[in-house]
């Protein structure tokens, strides 16, 4: 029996409810999500920013904090190397891009962002002696090193003086702790939201650097048992 006009409209009407309901469950569901992840960030946000840290490192004054007094955002994120104090300053000498020894992490992430970063495996002997007044550029940011000391501590700061990236490295019997602290200034409302969203995709970042620059330190200091900086029977190369 054919519809009628009225049958035909109520018909469709009656198939459309289904969907539009689906529509507000989706919605309803993308809503509660979004709310969960809020309500539980605040929780997160303390293991995100202290990776690795001890409660005395991520809360204590370090080299460098003075750089930058009264920052808006600071994350403390530590690891524990098998090496002398050496045998890491040398990885943490010669960071920074092309034709430096890159940063140790992703590097197909960092040049998504055009920042030139090829990880070396290797040491290499022309930056080995890092001092206040170098600079690197990192894409828009260009930084300059404010405190050296040899086996110690590395402190850049960004040319805008709104970040402060320390390294500050601590022996002990033949072992060491790297810290890395970053300490940010956000002047303006957009910039401390913007903060927020950056800070997981950091943490995924410099624990991978801080992987990398263990695993390397640690093979250094097993090829030269004084934990010295020499790499002769390698020839430098950079990973893709």
């Amino acid at each position: 029996m054919p519809l009628t006009v009225t049958s035909r409209r109520r018909l469709r009407a009656a198939t459309a409810q289904p969907r539009r309901g689906e529509k507000h469950r989706g919605r309803t569901v993308a809503l509660a999500s979004v709310g969960m992840i809020a309500a539980l960030y605040p929780l997160l946000r303390r293991p995100i920013l202290t990776w690795g840290a001890t409660s005395q490192e991520a809360t204590s004054r370090l080299p460098g904090d003075e750089l930058l007094e009264d920052a808006d955002g600071v994350s403390t994120r530590a690891i524990t190397i098998n090496a002398p104090a050496a045998s890491v300053w040398a990885w943490l000498a010669q960071m920074g891009p092309s034709p430096r020894g890159g940063a140790y992490t992703y590097d197909w992430m960092e040049n998504l962002l055009g920042l030139d970063m090829h990880s070396a495996e290797s040491v290499l002997p022309e930056y080995q002696h890092p001092d206040v007044g170098d600079t690197i550029g990192l894409g828009s940011n260009r930084m300059r090193l404010e405190r050296v000391e040899p086996e110690h501590v590395l402190a850049w700061r960004s040319e805008d003086g709104n970040w402060i990236w320390t390294f500050v490295l601590e022996e002990h019997d033949g072992t060491t702790r790297l810290i890395s602290r970053n300490r940010f200034r956000l002047p303006t409302l957009a910039a401390r939201l913007g903060w927020l969203p950056m800070e997981p995709g950091s943490l995924l970042m410099e624990r991978k650097m801080l992987h990398g620059i263990k695993r390397r330190a640690e093979r250094l200091a097993s090829a030269t048992p004084d934990g010295s900086s020499r790499d002769t029977a390698s020839v430098p190369t950079r990973s893709r």
